[in-house]
């Protein structure tokens, strides 16, 4: 690291404490990041980072503490507040109006009058020089979500903020926007920008961060350099014990096909959207089948087709060779489907409604309903036993979905579709924004799925997740599909190839 000359702190907290009622999400929590300092804070999931970084940008008030701004001490009671000061923040869960274009959602935060043509091609000569391409005329709610997290990047580069807070801004980017995103970063903290960076993914706090800050349970509990550290010792540091590794057991059962895809084409209502061409692919039960591939190139339309979401000719879909291409997404559901999509807050789960009430949203089947009637009483025992199974941080079942980490919520959800027992499970991006620990049991919990007899289609932009859990893995490019390879006869370069549009072949 270059040495600096030492300078005041572009912002230093002392002593911050946040109280949910009796859940105190921050305790006493102090740090400070220098100009031109890029600067981890890692935890677990429900750890208080995220709490933290809200604090710091004004959308949340602790209730104790003081923060220093350039040396003096300031109160930030609002986001407006925070972005006039200088502070730009990249939100986990994305903060746009999905009725409104791209280049509508970036005018709404900036501060300084702007013509919305002239504002449209500065949004695209931007995101270009930056490496993250947008169409500012596009519509948020036909972008995936790898393409929203890039407006919610570049939206924050435009304010050329003095302090850039990060949460999890590569969850959903490709290795090579990664890349890209990283030697912006590099560039930005030359210039003197001090950058807080949240991330689950190790290797890249190892690659980009400076110092970091670790806690645990809303304290802070170390600090590390982590270019001098491990991803072992820094996955100690965060959850206190050794980093799991996950078993791949042999599947000994019956090989049969589960789910089977013929000739799937697809043209996407969305003008935006990628259609489907041709798309044959087979899962059978015990295995993992992964699909790689860049966000935006036919994921969303073929989770669609494939959960009920979107119809399809009769015979392009069969389930345990029944044609159910017709079929709507409940009653693919009633014939064993189960469906955990990428969007957690608002498809996955209902922000406002209980974990009780989410848990009916597909889990009634499992006698929640009883002659048009729900009983709730039913609904809560089962979503207090998916909270204890699979270890789901949160005060109960009548804790509202929007209070749980990334996580947790993920955790909640892929634990309500494995109760009710399904035949096939799809799963959308299972791992996006959890933390090592809660990553390594989900993974875990799927290939001990699967090897029970279930069929898994793994849909995720994490090659190294697809490579550690799938028995075969292919790629998505441009709405094709290549040829599902076992996980033993391919790399990570050669899927890169494949994702880049290369050699691509129909599978057979």
């Amino acid at each position: 690291m270059t040495t600096r000359v030492q300078v005041e702190p572009r912002i230093r907290l002392i002593g911050i404490t946040k109280r949910y009622h009796s859940l105190v999400a921050n305790d006493q929590v102090s740090l400070q990041v220098a100009p031109g300092e890029i600067h981890a804070v890692l935890g677990e999931n429900g750890a208080g980072k995220s709490t933290l970084m809200k604090v710091i940008y004004g959308a949340v008030r602790a209730d104790d503490g003081e923060l220093m701004w350039n040396g003096r001490q300031v109160e930030i009671d609002s986001p407006d507040a925070a972005r006039r000061l200088g502070i730009g923040m990249v939100f986990q869960h994305f903060s746009l109006f999905e009725t409104l274009t791209v280049v509508e959602n970036i005018a709404l935060v900036l501060d300084e009058p702007f013509d919305l043509a002239a504002l449209a091609q500065r949004v695209e000569s931007v995101s270009r020089a930056y490496g993250l391409p947008l169409d500012p005329h596009r519509p948020v709610h036909s972008l995936s979500v790898g393409e929203r997290q890039r407006v919610e990047i570049v939206r924050c580069l435009l304010q050329k903020p003095q302090l850039l807070i990060l949460d999890e801004p590569t969850s959903v980017l490709t290795p090579q926007a990664v890349l890209t995103l990283f030697d912006t970063l590099r560039k930005l903290a030359a210039e003197g920008v001090a950058i807080l960076y949240i991330s689950h993914k190790l290797h890249e706090i190892q690659a980009l961060c400076d110092r970091a800050t670790v806690m645990r349970s809303g304290r802070v509990t170390g600090e590390a350099i982590p270019r001098e550290e491990t991803p072992a010792s820094l996955a100690r540091m965060m959850i206190g014990r050794e980093l799991p590794h996950c078993a791949i057991p042999a599947y000994l059962g019956q090989r049969r096909t589960v789910l089977e895809v013929r000739a799937l084409s697809l043209r996407s209502e969305d003008p935006f959207g990628t259609s489907l061409e041709g798309i044959h692919l087979t899962v059978e039960a015990g295995e993992i089948l992964g699909i790689a591939g860049i966000s935006g190139n036919g994921q969303n339309e073929l989770m669609a087709a494939l959960s009920g979401e979107t119809p399809t000719a009769a015979d392009s879909v069969l389930l345990d060779g029944v044609p159910i291409g017709r079929l709507g997404a409940g009653q693919r559901r009633d014939r064993g489907l189960g469906f955990v999509p990428e969007e957690r807050l608002g498809r996955g789960a209902v922000p406002a409604m209980s974990l009780a009430r989410n848990a009916l949203l597909t889990g009634h089947r499992k006698g929640m309903v009883r002659r048009g009637l729900v009983d709730y009483a039913a609904a809560v025992r089962f979503a207090a036993a998916i909270i204890e199974r699979f270890g789901v941080r949160c005060s109960g079942p009548e804790a509202l979905a929007r209070a749980l980490s990334g996580g947790n919520l993920q955790k909640f959800i892929v634990g309500r579709e494995i109760a009710q027992s399904p035949r096939l499970l799809l799963v959308s991006q299972p791992t996006w924004g959890v933390d090592v620990g809660a990553s390594a049991q989900l993974r875990q919990t799927l290939v001990d799925l699967s090897r029970e007899g279930v069929a898994i289609l793994v849909v995720s932009e994490e090659l190294e997740e697809l490579f550690e859990i799938c028995d075969r893995i292919a790629v998505l490019a441009g709405g094709r599909l290549s040829a599902p390879q076992p996980r033993a006869a391919t790399d990570a370069e050669a899927i890169g190839l494949l994702m880049a549009g290369h050699s691509m072949s129909a599978a057979a």
